[in-house]
C-alpha cells in the first residue's frame, strides 16, 4: 500500500511573513497547508493571544510582557516584528474565524499552562473541536490538560534533554511512556533528535509522530520516507512542491 504524504503543517509566520498575523495565517491555508500552528499566551485578563515570547518591543522601543497587561491595554500598543514590520497582538478569537471558514486544523502550541481552559473555551465556541489540538505540552502540561480539558486532543512536546544524556533506546520508551500517560494522541518531536527508529516505535504504539521544523528539501523527502504523520514547516511552498513531486513519480511508476 502506498503510504500518503504527511500533513503539511504551516509554521507561525510561513514564507517569511510576520509570525502571528492574519497575513500569515492567510498564507498557509491559501498555499493549501493542512494545519496551522500558532503561538498562544494569555493576557493579565484571561484573553486568548497568539504570541510566542512573554516580552515584546514596541515601536517606541519598550518592553512590555503580555502577561502583566489587559488585552484592552495590550491592543492600544504596537509592536516591532522580526521582520522589521509593525503589527498589533492578535487574539485567538481574531484568528479562529478563519480556521473555520477554510476547514483546515489549527495546531494551538500552548506556551503557558494558563492558556488552556480559556482557549478550549474558544475552540468549542466556534464548533472546531474536531479541527483543534494543543501542542507545547510537556509530560506536565499534558497531564494538566488531561485534567482539566480531557475532551481536547494533544501532542506530546518531546523534551530533548533525555536524548542528551541517555541511550537513544530508553530517552524514546520513556518519551513514548509520557505521551501515553496523558493520553495524548501523538508526539510533536524537534527534528534535529528524530530518528526512523523513533517513527516505527511510535507507530507501533499507535502515536503519530509530528516533526518540526524542517525547511530542507531533503529532510522533507526523508522524513516523508519514514512514515511521519505531519511535517511543520515555515517554507510551506517547497513542502508542498515536494509532495507534488513525490505524486507525480508514484503515477509515472
Amino acid at each position: 500500500m502506498t503510504r500518503s504524504f504527511p500533513l503539511i503543517t504551516a509554521h507561525a509566520g510561513s514564507m517569511n511573513t510576520a509570525a502571528h498575523t492574519l497575513r500569515s495565517i492567510r498564507i498557509g491555508i491559501e498555499l493549501g497547508a493542512d494545519v496551522v500552528e500558532e503561538d498562544i499566551r494569555v493576557t493579565r485578563d484571561g484573553v486568548p493571544v497568539l504570541a510566542h515570547d512573554d516580552e515584546c518591543l514596541t515601536v517606541e522601543r519598550l518592553n512590555v510582557n503580555i502577561a502583566d497587561m489587559t488585552y484592552a491595554e495590550l491592543s492600544e500598543l504596537r509592536f516591532e516584528t522580526e521582520r522589521g514590520e509593525t503589527a498589533g497582538i492578535l487574539r485567538l478569537e481574531d484568528m479562529l474565524p478563519f480556521v473555520e471558514a477554510s476547514g483546515v486544523i489549527v495546531n494551538l502550541d500552548l506556551k503557558v499552562d494558563a492558556a488552556i481552559e480559556p482557549a478550549a473555551a474558544l475552540v468549542r465556541k466556534f464548533g472546531l473541536s474536531n479541527q483543534a489540538f494543543f501542542s507545547g505540552c510537556d509530560p506536565e502540561r499534558a497531564l494538566l490538560a488531561e485534567r482539566l480539558q480531557p475532551e481536547m486532543s494533544k501532542l506530546l512536546n518531546t523534551d530533548v534533554e533525555p536524548f542528551k544524556s541517555l541511550p537513544y533506546r530508553e530517552a524514546m520508551i520513556q518519551t513514548c511512556e509520557a505521551a501515553r500517560a496523558a493520553s495524548c494522541f501523538g508526539i510533536n518531536i524537534y527534528h534535529g533528535i528524530l530518528q526512523q527508529e523513533f517513527v516505527a516505535y511510535a507507530g507501533e504504539l499507535g502515536l503519530p509522530v509530528y516533526v518540526w521544523t524542517v525547511e530542507e528539501e531533503a529532510l522533507m523527502n526523508r522524513y516523508a520516507d519514514w512514515g511521519v504523520h505531519s511535517i511543520t514547516s515555515r517554507n510551506v511552498a517547497a513542502l508542498m512542491q515536494v509532495k507534488q513531486e513525490r505524486e507525480r513519480l508514484r503515477i509515472e511508476r
